[in-house]
């Protein structure tokens, strides 16, 4: 005992730990992950702040920081829906362990001493509750055993929503036991389907008090519930349950019964008091903008009035699916009691109609109740109702309301708050995202902010407040969340709390922090607490600053101007604070506050380089700053140091009005001077500058290199200085400085003209001209220079290297060209000791580029050289390329050096030299050759390439390298293309662009501005490639995986590569610091520089498919995508099936001698190699790994993850380098290549220990045996060879037999076509002519039934209608139990007379008579599909559904037929009409017997026309009258056909497009011709005209009347005659003209029937089937080829409707097929072919063989003896195709496989992807097909007319009524639910049957 409970303990405190809450990077934050997801319930107790909360198989009680207190497991148990509990295992064999969901989880109040209880109730065994103690719910206070059935309480169904609301009410009759308190608890629950189906909506449960033989949470008569009529119609979707006043509400969505069918929100209340529910009343609830469907709710308040909070929905289309787009609608409660009540005043006083006479109020859930006119007082006087009030009330005018906010995330739960005043509304989302919304007065709503909470997981309907309304919790699947409501205290400043617009915060100035209001202590004073959701606040700021400027040196008083400045309390006072200063006092006054500026010596030193500094001003209130300003201090001798060459200028003009001291050189900011003389700031004495300046140069600006100047200067102002100091010239050349003397002269002007000693400047120049500084020095002092006051410097000979650009520099300079010595050069004039050359040397060319050009010209021709002009105008008409003219341009010539010019136009190939001629001198020419040449165009590879571009483009041709690369420009139609790479003279490469569409376009190359094509070169735009899957979608890391691709136009692709988007893990690491957005802009453009690709070439297969090599990605890098770069189209790996691309690590392979690895490892030969590994399958298969021992395959015979078997040759294999070594195993996957170590066969198996005699002896017996099998096997290979060769030869037979007559199909397709065209149009429109629902079901439910059972009324004597009417309800109730309808259908297939006739009948019954209940109907045939497995199981489980022997094959067949209505409608109906008029047309355009039924074409040689008949097409012209006027109509007809096909030839033309039903019946209809004026002759198929031969009577012709080609007919309506019928209907299986076969007179038409009578008829045919398979003569099957041919199309159109997966297949299919797939799952069944032929037997065979064979029970048309022929070879194909047994043809098989031998594997093919298409999607659809379910109830509901069929019904449970009862009687469950008792009550009812009773 303590080693258990020590061992518990130690589990709590583990599981403890494992749950303790985390803090996530928002600190705020908490939450804690539990057991039991998806958790479903959460609450809190608000007295002690803890929360429970219920999952699956969970329950959880935590503190209000969410650490774990408790924690109980309440599942899985075992248990079934279908049984009732106690659950006894041999009672009930559906039982399995099940999950236990929380349904409910309630609170319990206290009763004086009792403590309160947490009201759990979960899923299992049928919905019952517990009670458990509040404060450790560990603590069991109440469970039952065995529970009744008045105890199942929640839905037994994880689906279904559960809703309930705990109450206390006064009762009078238990007064005395519990102080006349009674706790009540009220729950609304959806309909199951399962288990006890009599469980209303709403039910009353006792909680307290509980005294024998009452029990807790049962259903007690007393108590009282919502009755309803149907409670699969009225299956309410509950959302939430609450108290308010004296009422309960629900709030629920279901469908409109009454109305538009459509799904609404519904509010509904009751009377805390009302025991009996008459105050029952609901009212619809209208969101505006199409949101229907409630999905969550909350009671809270706005402005102090209670109101409703209800997150809704939009629904998808009309079903009870929610989409992603929802609101938050709000209604007022108000409001709501206002509308029930008004509902309830109509019902009971006005009849339910207002005051205009609308419906306002009518009774509803289906209850004999009405709406009356009552007393007007009515309502006051029984406000909750009486037994006399109608009753359960819905109001027929909803309550609407407009969006108060609207969001495109589905909404799923809502929670409010008031703060302040303020209504905010939390919303939870799908998403795990919870929305904040300002609700304001009006309940328009401002969304404000949204948190992720848990991303991914669905936040539940149960968000809650805490008891302080400071945190919400929230409950997704996996964690509970605690999520402040605002983030107030995260924001340090002002600005960030404004900014944030959260409702709940505002800035609380005093104590500078972001609070909620009633936390600042003084907000409720002006501008103390600023809200942040307004606008209109601002922070407090500093307005101005007086003065806002102040030089450093001196201190003053600083005035602020101060906005919404707060007022303060008597002796508080407010500080100024500069900088980091101390603080100083600040006087106040009104919005001014005063301060004195800090001392000069407490400021900061001045930054370099600057003259000020700015220093923020702050406003304190103790350590709180309420506002900062900036004030700027400046330094008025920091501005002179910065400016050294006119120190006075930037004093006087700066900014900070700083005056100049010319005396002292000092610029400060007081207004006197040390040495008195002051220039003041031009500020203050605007006008002419005072200051001391040398304002220009009196002598030139340009001064030449080395010729001695004298430079004269001007100044102006300089009187001021009165000593004898001496004036100095400074003249800056870079680092050098030349100083000279100065002589002053002033001028009557006060000028003073400063003339410095003469100098020659001698410095190296790299350029013409240098700009030097040059200023004026009073000895120590620096005169004011102007701005641009330079002295220009020049050196002719810098950069002037011939005469040409010499003579180019402008004259000013004074540069010639000196032909002294050594060389000539470029000099000042007065330099050159010679006289300069007047003219320059002829020019000199050293280089032309281009060498070649064009024909036409148009390239532009580069020149470079010396002595090319000075000007551009020098070399205008001097240039000639190869003799021709060239002209210059003017944008390409630059001075002496350089020449471009256009190349002309040369009209032939020539060779020449440039020439350049400036002038009069001689021309310069070129050593260099120019060739005019003609480059031509012959070849382009590839020719084709995608629309998007990307192709590189191989252009080859001749001469190509004319012009520069630069001058070549390729084009593609108007796309230009690329030049990539080098360009030879040959050949040249270039990318294609992308173009706007497909098609060929010509290829243009130019030349400059020659234009070249070649002879007919053109390159073909195709379509993109598209990549529609792509497998596998794993690699390791080492690449080299085969990718597969496939998808479309792929070889349009020229360089197919796969690339991988890498990211180092040092970028990741930034990442995750959080440090991105520290990063600088280079540090991101490195960042993103990391971003690196690897990449693999792939190879082109087809054009549907390539194969790709993954890329080698290296393991310290993280992969960021994938993709497929084809030529320019980039195609992301997770764009093509929605997944994306994974890496993993390199799988590990250890060496196979792992304990020494040098050491070989021992092999015995006739083994297998194992291998040890890590991870080996997952990004590797069997088929992908190859491993090799020395030079030969060890083949891989198995691979897991952690094993690789590969079976070595039998002999040790070579080391494959040429040694003699010993081979190692080597396995390569993918690129991974991994040498495991060497390999010895062990030797020793060889030796045998037997003797040498007993070796000899077994030998030769061994030899015998040997030699016998030998000849077994030669004669069985024989013998299999020569059948293989036969059926080689029989397929090559049937190919050539194709061939030969593909030709004629061909033509006969053509003509089908043009045919077909005029109808593909009708059957878009209304020609398609399907049956409307109620037709089909008939024909599909009863096949052969003369009668519409559905169109059937109920033949009763009106006495006894309803009485019996009642009785066939209470029956149909009965059926709603899933226990009597299995019992019952059991039952009668265990009786011996119960006929498989009778089983279909019954099943297509019951399909009536739940067809409003097809999920209930669905659920059912699951059951008992259930047990049809297990007794095939048990047996042959592939026979299972093979035929349809039992009740719930046909309930199966009935079942598909109903969902795939639609479909047929939709998408397979089309095909299949095109199909059934493809055949009709082609087999009338042949003969047609009409009496055997016999055709020339067909696809049946059962049904083939053998005999050669000749007939001739022929035209008649039918008189048609349409409306006044009587048109002619041409109709193609045979001369061979019968009268009566002739009539349907023409009804057929003339009623086109018409269903069959619909046009009149050709034997009501006469045939007249019309010859002449007068001759009108009635053709008949017999008359007295008819010819007899014996007795064989010929069926007349048109041939027999001679009925010309042309003839003019009419169709006149029939007068009976008296004699014999006149008309034989084509096809018809009836012998024709009975009396002339009585009178022994047989007919023909064609051919005579050539049957022996003698021979037995039942054994003829079948005499001729053989006869016929012994030998089909070439010709016939020639005809059945070529009819095949011909409907080849459309038979692939159908068998692709139906099979195709590119559009999602029906969802009862993929239900279907994953429910099969379970079955084999759970019974172990994992042979595919079983699974194989299940879903064949329930789908194809079941349902579309039957829709193919019989066209007519989906659409209105006729099938003809000839059409059904076709139809069953087409059918029988399909069969065939879906079989999974080999399709092997031979000379004795049957025609029909001949005839698709070569199609039936690829349709095997069709269904076998079919099949594993669905198996592969995405699995889940039960809550679709439900949706589809409900939806397919309410549509056809209409249609069918239930009670006929539970008439019928009940004939079975009166022919077998004693063996029912008994059965019933029998079952446990049976007699708990008195199900025999109420089958003898319907008896009583329906025919007055004696019973029990």
């Amino acid at each position: 005992m303590l080693a258990s409970s020590m061992s518990s303990s130690v589990l709590l405190l583990l599981l403890l730990l494992l749950l303790h809450p985390s803090h996530p990077a928002d600190a705020s934050m908490q939450w804690v992950k539990l057991d039991g997801s998806p958790l479903s319930h959460l609450l809190l107790d608000p007295g002690a702040g803890q929360l429970y909360v219920g999952g699956v198989d969970h329950l959880y009680q935590l503190t209000s920081d969410l650490e774990v207190m408790a924690h109980v497991k309440t599942g899985p148990n075992l248990d079934s829906p279908d049984c009732l509990p106690p659950i006894v295992p041999q009672d009930c064999p559906s039982a399995t362990l099940t999950h236990n969901h929380n349904k409910l989880l309630l609170m319990e109040a206290g009763q004086g001493a009792e403590p309160g209880s947490l009201i759990v109730c979960g899923s299992l065994f049928q919905g019952i509750c517990e009670k458990r103690s509040l404060t450790n719910i560990s603590q069991l206070i109440y469970r039952t055993s065995n529970p009744v059935d008045t105890q199942y309480v929640a839905a037994n169904d994880p689906r279904v929503s559960t809703v309930g609301v705990v109450i206390t009410t006064r009762s009078k009759q238990e007064a005395a036991a519990a102080g006349g308190e009674l706790r009540l608890m009220l729950v609304g629950r959806g309909y199951t389907s399962r288990g006890p189906g009599d469980i209303p909506p709403i039910t009353t449960r006792r909680l307290y008090p509980v005294t024998p033989p009452r029990r807790a949470f049962s259903q007690e008569e007393e108590l009282g519930k919502l009755v309803v009529g149907s409670y699969s119609e009225y299956n309410n979707h509950f959302v939430k349950a609450f108290a308010h006043g004296d009422h309960v509400y629900f709030l629920f969505s279901r469908r409109d019964m009454w109305h538009k069918k459509e799904y609404r929100t519904y509010a509904s209340r009751l009377c805390t008091s009302d025991r009996s529910f008459y105050s029952y009343v609901e009212v619809p609830l209208l969101c505006r903008g199409g949101y229907n469907l409630a999905q969550g709710a909350w009671l809270g308040n706005i402005s102090g009035k209670p109101a409703l909070f209800v997150v809704m929905a939009a629904g998808q289309a009309s079903t009870p699916v929610a989409t992603s787009r929802s609101a938050l609608c709000i209604y007022g409660m108000a409001e709501l009691d206002a509308m029930m009540q008004r509902a309830q005043e109509a019902c009971y006083t006005e009849g339910g109609r207002g005051g205009s006479g609308q419906e306002e109020a009518y009774i509803e859930y289906a209850v004999s109740s009405k709406c009356l006119k009552l007393p007007k007082d009515s309502l006051s006087e029984y406000p909750c109702g009486g037994e006399h009030t109608p009753n359960p009330i819905a109001s027929a005018v909803p309550l609407g309301a407009p969006p108060t906010v609207s969001l495109n995330t589905q909404l799923t739960s809502v929670t409010a708050a008031t703060e302040a005043g303020l209504t905010i509304s939390f919303l939870g989302d799908r998403e795990g995202h919870l929305h904040k919304v300002l609700v304001r007065s009006d309940w328009s709503g401002d969304l404000y902010g949204s948190v992720s909470v848990d991303r991914g997981g669905a936040i539940s309907a149960d968000l809650l407040l805490d008891q302080n309304q400071r945190h919400v919790y929230v409950l997704t699947n996996e964690r509970v969340s605690k999520v402040p409501v605002s983030s107030c205290e995260r924001q340090t400043d002002c600005r960030s709390c404004l900014s944030i617009r959260d409702p709940y915060c505002g800035w609380c100035v005093l104590e500078g922090r972001c609070s909620r209001k009633h936390e600042c202590e003084r907000h409720l004073l002006a501008n103390h607490w600023l809200w942040s959701f307004d606008r209109t606040n601002q922070c407090i700021a500093v307005q101005s600053l007086q003065p806002a400027n102040q030089s450093r040196e001196e201190q003053t008083q600083v005035t602020l101007s101060v906005i919404q400045l707060p007022v303060l309390r008597g002796t508080e006072s407010l500080f100024c604070v500069f900088g980091n200063l101390p603080p100083q006092p600040a006087v106040v006054m009104g919005t001014d506050l005063t301060c004195h500026s800090p001392a000069p010596k407490l400021l900061p030193p001045m930054p370099a380089g600057s003259d000020h500094m700015t220093l923020p001003v702050s406003l304190m209130f103790g350590h709180v700053t309420i506002t900062t300003g900036n004030m700027t201090f400046y330094d008025c001798g920091a501005v002179s140091e910065l400016n050294q060459s006119s120190q006075c200028l930037a004093c006087i003009s700066s900014f900070w009005r700083c005056n100049w001291c010319p005396l002292d050189q000092l610029c400060t900011h007081n207004h006197s001077c040390p040495n008195k003389k002051l220039i003041q700031n031009q500020n203050d004495s605007p006008g002419k500058s005072s200051c001391p300046l040398v304002f220009s140069l009196r002598s030139p600006a340009l001064v030449p290199m080395g010729l001695s100047t004298t430079i004269v200067l001007e100044g102006q102002n300089l009187d001021i200085y009165m000593d004898e100091a001496q004036y100095m010239c400074v003249v800056e050349i870079e680092e050098m400085k030349f100083n000279l003397t100065a002589a002053v002269e002033k001028t009557d002007d006060n000028t003073n003209i400063f003339t410095c000693s003469s100098h020659q400047f001698q410095y190296s120049l790299s350029q013409l001209q240098y700009s030097a500084a040059i200023y004026l020095r009073r000895g120590q002092r620096r005169i004011d220079a102007s701005p641009g006051l330079r002295l220009h410097l020049y050196d002719c000979s810098a950069g002037q290297s011939d005469c040409s650009q010499c003579r180019a520099v402008p004259e000013e300079y004074g540069c010639v060209w000196c032909p002294g010595s050594p060389a000539p050069s470029c000099v000042y004039s007065q330099s050159c000791s010679s006289l300069p050359t007047d003219t320059c040397p002829p020019p000199q060319i050293t280089q032309v580029l281009p060498v070649s050009g064009p024909l036409e010209g148009g390239v532009l021709v580069t020149i470079t050289g010396s002595n090319l002009g000075t000007r551009y105008q020098d070399v205008v008409g001097g240039v000639k390329v190869a003799n021709v003219p060239c002209v210059a341009q003017p944008k390409g010539y630059r001075i002496s050096t350089r020449v471009v010019c256009e190349l002309q136009r040369s009209g032939k190939n020539r060779i020449g030299p440039v020439e350049v001629t400036v002038g009069t001198t001689p021309p310069g020419r070129s050593t260099q050759m120019f060739t005019y040449q003609d480059p031509q165009l012959t070849s382009l590879v590839p020719d084709k390439g995608p629309v998007s571009g990307g192709t590189k483009l191989t252009i080859k041709g001749r001469q190509l390298l004319t012009g520069q690369t630069s001058d070549l420009t390729a084009f593609l139609g108007p796309h230009p293309c690329y030049i990539l790479n080098e360009v030879t003279d040959s050949q040249f490469v270039c990318k294609t662009s992308s173009s706007n569409q497909t098609g060929a376009v010509p290829v243009q190359v130019f030349f400059g501005k020659a234009e070249r094509n070649g002879p007919d070169l053109t390159f073909r735009y195709l379509d993109d490639p598209i990549i529609t899957k792509a497998t596998p979608a794993e690699s390791f890391y080492a690449g080299g995986r085969v990718i597969k691709v496939t998808g479309r136009n792929l070889d349009v692709v020229q360089e197919p590569v796969i690339s991988v988007w890498v990211e180092p893990l040092e970028v990741q690491r930034v990442k995750r610091r959080r440090r991105l957005a520290l990063l600088t802009a280079r540090q991101q453009l490195v960042f993103n520089g990391t971003m690196a690709t690897v990449s693999e070439r792939c190879s082109v297969l087809s054009s549907s498919e390539i194969t790709c090599r993954t890329p080698a990605v290296n393991p310290e890098v993280r992969v960021k995508g994938v993709w497929f770069q084809l030529d320019n189209v980039r195609v992301h790996y997770d764009s093509i099936e929605g997944r994306s691309f994974t890496y993993y690590p390199n799988p590990q392979l250890f060496p196979l001698n792992r304990d020494a690895p040098d050491a070989p490892y021992r092999f015995k030969p006739g083994g297998v190699i194992a291998v040890e590994g890590q991870d080996l399958t997952r990004a590797m298969s069997k088929d992908e790994v190859q491993a090799r021992l020395g030079e030969q395959d060890c083949e891989v015979k198995t691979l897991d993850r952690t094993h690789l078997y590969c079976e070595p040759p039998e002999v040790q294999p070579l080391r494959g380098d040429g040694s003699t070594e010993l081979p190692s195993l080597k396995v390569f996957m993918g690129n991974l290549q991994l040498d495991l170590g060497l390999v010895q066969y062990d030797s020793d198996s060889l030796l045998s220990p037997i003797p040498l005699v007993a070796q000899i002896s077994l030998g030769a017996g061994a030899a015998v045996i040997i030699l016998s099998v030998l000849v077994v096997i030669l004669m069985y290979r024989r013998k299999s060879k020569q059948a293989l060769r036969d059926y080689k030869k029989v397929l090559l037979q049937l190919e050539t037999l194709e061939i030969n007559v593909g030709d004629q199909c061909r033509k006969e397709f053509t003509d089908l076509m043009t045919e077909m065209m005029d109808l593909s149009s009708d059957v878009g429109g209304p020609g398609l002519p399907l049956l409307d629902y109620k037709t089909y079901a008939d024909r599909i439910f009863f096949p052969g039934q003369q009668t519409a059972l559905l169109s059937r009324q109920l033949d009763l004597p009106e006495s006894r209608r309803q009485t019996v009417e009642q009785g066939l309800q209470q029956l149909n109730n009965l059926l709603n139990n899933r226990l009597f309808l299995t019992r019952f259908i059991h039952t009668l297939e265990a009786q011996q007379g119960f006929s498989q006739r009778d089983r279909g009948y019954v099943a297509s019954l019951l399909t009536i008579a739940l067809h409003d209940k097809l999920e209930y109907f669905t659920e059912v045939m699951k059951t008992l599909l259930q047990d049809l497995v297990q007794q095939y199981v048990a047996k042959n489980p592939k026979l299972m559904l093979r035929r349809t022997e039992t009740v719930v094959e046909k309930m199966l067949t009935n079942w598909m037929s109903i969902c795939l209505y639609s479909f047929l409608k939709e998408v397979a109906g089309e095909p299949l009409y095109m199909l059934y008029r493809a055949i009709k047309y082609q087999v009338d355009k042949g003969p047609v017997d009409a009496v055997t039924g016999k055709a020339k074409r067909t696809l049946n040689d059962s049904h083939l026309l053998r005999e050669d008949v000749d007939y001739s097409a022929m035209t008649l012209n039918v008189l048609v009258k349409n409306g006044v006027e009587v048109q002619p109509c041409p109709v193609k007809v045979l001369d061979t056909d019968t009268i009566t096909q002739v009539k349907d030839k023409i009804l057929d033309q003339v009623y086109r497009g018409a269903p069959f039903s619909q046009r009149p019946a050709a034997d009501s209809l006469d045939l007249e011709w019309r010859s002449g004026q007068a001759g009108h002759l009635t053709l008949s198929d017999d008359d007295v005209t008819a010819v007899v031969h014996g007795r064989w009577k010929r069926l007349n012709t048109l041939q027999h009347y001679k009925v010309p080609d042309g003839a003019t007919v009419a169709l006149i309506p029939r007068f009976h005659s008296s004699g014999v019928n006149q008309v034989f209907q084509t096809g018809e299986k009836t012998p024709m003209l009975e009396g002339e076969e009585e009178e022994g007179l047989r007919l023909w038409h064609l051919v005579k029937s050539s049957e022996d009578p003698e021979i037995p008829k039942h054994r003829k045919s079948s005499m001729r089937e053989r006869e016929r398979a012994k030998a089909i003569p070439e010709i016939y099957l020639t005809r059945l080829l070529s009819m095949k041919g011909t409907l080849q199309k459309f038979v692939d159109d159908v068998f692709v409707a139906i099979l195709s997966t590119k559009r999602p297949p029906p969802i009862a299919v993929r239900f279907f097929f994953d429910f099969l797939d379970d079955m084999a799952e759970k019974h172990g069944i994992d042979d595919p072919e079983t699974v194989h032929i299940w879903k064949t037997n329930s789908l194809p065979l079941r349902f579309w063989v039957n829709i193919l064979k019989n066209p007519q029970f989906v659409l209105d048309v006729q099938v003809t003896d000839s059409i059904d022929a076709v139809l069953s070879v087409i059918a029988q194909t399909f069969i065939d195709s879906c079989t999974t047994s080999e399709h092997k043809v031979g000379r004795d098989s049957p025609v029909n496989k001949l005839l698709y031998a070569r199609e039936i594997p690829r349709y095997k093919q069709l269904v076998e992807r079919y099949y594993s298409d669905i198996h592969s999607a995405a699995s889940g659809c039960y809550q679709e097909m439900n949706s589809t379910l409900t939806e397919l109830s309410g549509s056809f509901a209409s249609e069918v007319n239930s009670l006929v069929a539970l008439h019928e019904l009940y004939k079975y449970i009166n022919k077998y009524y004693d063996q029912i009862i008994m059965s019933l009687e029998e079952d446990t469950s049976g007699q708990k639910m008195q199900l025999a008792y109420r089958l003898q009550q319907v008896a009583a009812l329906v025919e007055n049957k004696v019973t029990d009773l």
